[in-house]
């Protein structure tokens, strides 16, 4: 059976993305991580490192925003193999979701199978605080769209793929042990994709607090939604930049978001240099 256009369209952009990636790097990676906005530094730490500015990649999109630099990184962080993500591409910006998506597509081709998706968050749980670290238990899809909309590769991954286990149970499991270990507080909960740019109104966190969220931003739901097509295990961290509207008498700014992630940055590297090593150790199923 022939393949449709399309489908052979995109699967030569990834094979191509995927090549020139492969022909760069110095060891084959076992993880990926998503770095959101001011969080790009960890891929500074990382060892051996070889940088891909995303213009130089075949079919990568390219990153506008403040915080996200654009540099696919390869190298090692707690010994281990990995791929940084430098700045991710955000449905506001433009692109379509296909290229919101297409990293996890290349990703996957490079022969990764284990993601970590960082962002910088509100908060909406009235206990969290500016600079809290939350581990995402789950999420609520409101920007009312998804990467998997129309002909499905079967390539790529089933055409209903199950999303009950959306973040890794496993994973979360082993994080949870090991901040109890290691003194570090930890949050969980509930993020809540919103598209952007707009920050949401207090109305819409009343909202959202109502439905579960305790944390909204506008990244993340879409890159988990292809990583769960394509057969990864996903672990996932909300950095809470800021109280989210109508919470403090206050208005919100990306200054803000920045200025927080900025000062957690040190905990942030702290937190995944110690649990990358439990992602690769960790089996699924367990």
């Amino acid at each position: 059976m022939s393949v449709p256009i399309e489908l052979a369209e995109q699967r030569t952009k990834i094979l191509e993305a995927s090549r020139y990636v492969l022909s760069r790097i110095k060891h084959p990676p076992a993880i990926a991580l998503i770095l959101g906005s001011g969080l790009g530094g960890l891929a500074d730490s990382a060892e051996e490192s070889t940088a891909m500015p995303y213009e130089q990649i075949p079919h990568f999109p390219v990153s506008t925003v403040e915080g996200h630099a654009g540099v696919l990184v390869s190298g090692k962080i707690g010994g281990v193999n990995a791929i940084f993500m430098k700045g991710r591409f955000h449905l506001y910006e433009g692109h379509p979701l296909e290229s919101v998506t297409f990293p996890i597509r290349v990703m996957k081709a490079v022969g990764i199978r284990k993601l970590l998706v960082t962002n910088a968050a509100g908060g909406v749980n009235a206990d969290f605080q500016p600079g809290d670290l939350m581990l995402i238990r789950d999420h609520i899809n409101w920007m009312y769209r998804n990467p998997l909309i129309g002909r499905n590769d079967p390539e790529s991954g089933v055409r209903f793929p199950d999303m009950s286990e959306a973040y890794s149970a496993s994973f979360r499991s082993s994080v949870r042990q090991w901040a109890g270990l290691n003194g570090f507080s930890l949050r969980e909960g509930v993020y809540a994709g919103f598209l952007g740019p707009t920050y949401e109104t207090p109305a819409e966190i009343r909202m959202a607090r109502k439905l579960g969220a305790d944390a909204v931003g506008m990244s993340t739901v879409p890159e988990v939604i292809a990583a769960r097509h394509a057969g990864f295990e996903v672990l996932g961290i909300s950095c809470i930049t800021n109280m989210a509207a109508g919470i403090l008498d206050q208005p919100l700014s990306h200054e803000e978001v920045m200025a927080t992630a900025d000062r957690v940055k040190d905990d942030f590297a702290r937190l995944v240099k110690g649990i990358i090593p439990l992602m690769e150790d960790t089996q699924k199923g367990e």
